[in-house]
């Protein structure tokens, strides 16, 4: 199976917000209540989010969305 631009963008994203939830030790429950954010589909890259989103997501990390662009960048 060949993966689209669009999918392996997503795949990233995922990876990266599980990495970030990883290595801060927030379950996804945690993230759930704290934010109202499900990450579950997420971080399985099956679905698209929204810069809203995940602005949201890299205040509760307290990063950038340059910083997150470039983690991105890194995979």
């Amino acid at each position: 199976m060949i993966l689209s631009k669009e999918e392996i963008t997503l795949k990233k994203i995922a990876l990266c917000v599980k990495t970030l939830r990883e290595e801060y030790h927030i379950t996804l429950s945690e993230f759930y209540i704290d934010t109202g954010i499900h990450l579950a589909r997420i971080e399985q890259g099956k679905t698209n989010i929204t810069i809203a989103t995940l602005q949201k997501i890299c205040d509760y990390f307290n990063i950038t969305l340059s910083d997150f662009f470039m983690m991105l960048e890194e995979i």
